[in-house]
């Protein structure tokens, strides 16, 4: 199957059961309903819940079991990208070409959105993901690895740090790397460790797939940093020049444009390398990586 295919077959699907997992738009309270589905179908392109599938069919596994937790996953994507946005913190007014949650529906509304897809991805996984596992075990530490990719040991403790680095002239590059691999990382890496872990992969098996997710997530945001500066708006769909705006602490202001470069070229080099084991059962994987770090710009 080619990369194009399997995107767009598995897209479709993760769309689908979104539309059937979220509560209906016109469901009371409406107000929230609405602004859920409006941030969650603004255009994705379901990275993460496509690594999560992905990594799952390297290890057979039934995509039935498989999907609540890939949905799951862009819940919690998708709440962070709607708080991201905020004028508390980032103050974005575009996102995937559209206007922002708390530009549509205010920063009150914004905010319970957020908050209302991250609790229904756990609500999610702990009713439509359990029920397909005879052993809750399994399901369990699929969702404990979610839960702490999402928290202050993940995602939030790296939105944390940036928050506190921005405007901060002695930034170096350890507290950069500390920001992007869990502000970003975090949840790159739990997308592909839960698939894995739902197909009953060995350990071995898993330690390779944490390798490459690490290694991915991580030039997946130094290439981000690039397209903030050198990204056509129209394409990206989002602001340019928000972290110069921000003063954001960001590899091609600690590195170097070019040296950033020739990093994301480094970690996607070392992320493939995690998986050359593999034969053509991995070829999903390897033409992601490639993907997400030649993005257009």
């Amino acid at each position: 199957m080619s990369l194009d295919v399997f995107m767009k077959n598995n897209k479709n699907l993760v769309d689908q059961k979104l539309q059937e997992y979220l509560p209906n738009k016109s469901e009371y309270p409406t107000a929230i309903h609405e602004a859920m589905h409006y941030s969650v179908f603004a255009g994705g392109k379901r990275l993460r819940p496509l690594l999560t599938l992905a990594a799952g069919d390297l290890f057979g596994a039934n995509k039935k079991t498989i999907l609540p937790f890939a949905c799951a996953i862009e819940l919690i994507h998708t709440y962070s990208l709607i708080h991201d946005d905020l004028p508390a913190l980032d103050n974005d007014d575009l996102r995937r070409g559209k206007s922002t949650n708390h530009v549509v529906f205010g920063e009150d509304i914004a905010i319970l959105a957020g908050d209302a897809l991250l609790n229904y991805a756990f609500e999610l996984m702990t009713s439509k993901g359990v029920e397909n596992f005879t052993d809750a075990r399994t399901p369990l530490w699929a969702i404990s690895e979610v839960a702490k990719a999402s928290g202050t040991k993940g995602m939030i403790g790296g939105q944390v740090v940036d928050i506190k680095s921005e405007k901060n002239a002695d930034i170096d590059l350890e507290t950069v790397s500390y920001i992007h691999k869990h502000k970003t990382g975090a949840l790159f890496t739990a997308s592909i460790r839960i698939g894995a872990i739902l197909s009953q992969a060995s350990q071995a098996d898993l330690e390779k797939l944490t390798t490459y997710a690490q290694k991915l997530g991580l030039a997946f945001q130094v290439v981000d940093d690039i397209l903030d500066i050198e990204g056509d708006e129209q394409k990206l769909g989002k602001t340019v020049g928000k972290d110069d705006d921000n003063e954001k602490a960001t590899y091609p202001k600690i590195m170097g444009l070019k040296e950033s470069h020739e990093y994301a070229s480094r970690l996607h080099h070392e992320a493939l390398t995690a998986i050359s084991d593999y034969g053509e059962e991995a070829n999903i994987l390897r033409e992601l990586a490639n993907k997400i770090v030649n993005r257009e710009k």
